[in-house]
């Protein structure tokens, strides 16, 4: 980002290439919609766009990418004046049926594990994905959550016990 910061349009290109998927992942998992997450996505690298020149290297640049896509979902939901409840308790999980084939397996996994990420709370959600999709350690995660390190261990301890728990049987 320093580079690009100083102007070279090749090093954008290198870290677009390094982040899209990841970015375009946390986006679509955390907004449902494949459109509202494509037009946050613009929005993000807008940003490091519009930012370039004013960027100082504080941290890591994935946290820092991030946090800008985290304010996007923020800014988007506030606008959108919606807020997501969720019940205390996790999705019910079906019994997967013996004799399954492996792939057939596998679909109910994955679908057993989307059902149980919707059931998440939010911030658990957000920890869950800045981890598996951002690669984020705790203090970046924190960073990006605007909460101190412990808390956002907490949440991802959630997250992954009641992901663990919902797919005991995949794992």
């Amino acid at each position: 980002m320093s580079a690009y910061a100083r102007g070279d349009a090749g090093a954008f290109d290198v870290l677009y290439g390094r982040h899209r998927e990841g970015v375009y992942r946390y986006l679509r998992r955390q907004c449902g919609g494949s459109q509202v997450a494509e037009e946050l996505f613009q929005e993000v690298w807008m940003r490091v766009i519009g930012t370039r020149r004013r960027y100082r290297p504080t941290g890591s640049f994935r946290s820092w990418l991030y946090g800008i896509a985290h304010n996007r979902l923020v800014d988007h939901y506030r606008r959108q004046d919606r807020s997501r409840l969720v019940a205390d308790d996790g999705p019910e999980m079906p019994d997967p049926s013996p004799g399954m084939d492996h792939q057939a397996f596998m679909a109910d996994c994955v679908g057993r594990l989307m059902v149980l990420l919707e059931g998440l709370s939010p911030p658990q959600l957000q920890a869950f994905l800045l981890r598996q999709e951002g690669g984020l350690g705790l203090e970046d995660m924190a960073r990006v959550m605007g909460v101190g390190a412990e808390t956002a261990k907490s949440r991802l301890r959630h997250a992954m016990s009641r992901l663990r728990g919902g797919l005991e049987d995949c794992l």
